[in-house]
């Protein structure tokens, strides 16, 4: 995998951190100087923990893991979500859903009463139905929809959350610590980094940071993706193969070890004598 460069990040605004007072106890290990009472992070650590989280992405994605984006605030949100679509990972964007991680079930409950609305809406149920009570449902629909977009597919806790501003996100990290679910998130200079299993020391304001970031991210996650499914299938393959080879080995076991006519014809000399 390609390494950052410091100059590369440079010239995204990756090093533009917080003002001086709004400084994180725990970030200062990040900060490269103070100027003009803004504080400039080291773009070498930077680029140092950025390699770790795109190589940690990278891993997760050839394993087929789930890994939800989460991104609500303005500079991030419709790059997060478009870079989601495109490649078909779950993302959440609009706004954190309060016990999406400690109260999956509900969630799931809800999400499978979303689709099977739109499946009634999509096979003519609906039609049978007054228009008083379609426009009701439709309202609901839009409204459950709303919230779920972009998770509506999974059927399972994601393995790992990617997450711009944990600040904004506090909710979301929070959840995440309570589940043991595993975190990779840019960190700014306001908040601790220390929360966070893959720090990404960077400016998490700017839309070009932002958007460079998370293309990075996306583009790592991706790369060498590997669906469940598939691995599944290599699993059964692979033990379908060693079945085969041990057939293949029982059978020719057997083989040798059956007498030939010429050792019987032998055996039969060897008797009479």
């Amino acid at each position: 995998m390609e390494k950052s460069d410091p100059a590369v990040l440079l010239s995204y605004g990756l090093h533009l951190g917080h003002t001086k007072q709004k400084l994180h106890p725990k970030a200062k290990k990040y900060v490269y100087k103070i100027e003009k009472g803004i504080a400039i992070i080291d773009l070498f650590q930077s680029a140092s923990f950025f390699d770790k989280a795109k190589e940690h992405l990278s891993e997760l994605g050839k394993q087929g893991k789930i890994v939800l984006f989460v991104a609500t605030k303005k500079s991030a949100k419709d790059t997060v979500r478009e870079l989601c679509k495109e490649n078909n990972i779950p993302y959440m964007t609009s706004k954190w859903v309060g016990g999406f991680l400690t109260n999956i079930n509900e969630i799931f409950k809800n999400i499978k009463k979303m689709n099977q609305m739109r499946e009634d809406r999509d096979s003519g149920v609906w039609d049978k139905l007054p228009k008083h009570e379609r426009v009701a449902l439709s309202k609901k629909l839009n409204r459950i929809a709303s919230i779920y977009v972009g998770v509506e597919h999974l059927d399972k806790l994601p393995d790992a959350l990617f997450i711009i501003d944990i600040k904004k996100e506090s909710n979301a990290l929070k959840e995440a610590l309570q589940t043991g679910i595993e975190t990779i998130a840019v960190v700014d200079t306001n908040v601790n980094p220390d929360d966070v299993n893959y720090p990404i020391p960077a400016n998490d304001d700017a839309v070009l940071s932002v958007k460079y970031i998370a293309e990075q991210a996306v583009k790592a996650y991706m790369t060498n993706f590997t669906p469940q499914s598939e691995k599944v299938n290599e699993a059964t393959a692979s033990i379908a193969d060693m079945k085969n080879e041990e057939k293949i080995e029982a059978e020719t076991k057997k083989i040798k070890e059956t007498p030939t006519k010429e050792k019987v014809i032998k055996k039969k000399k060897v008797q009479k004598k």
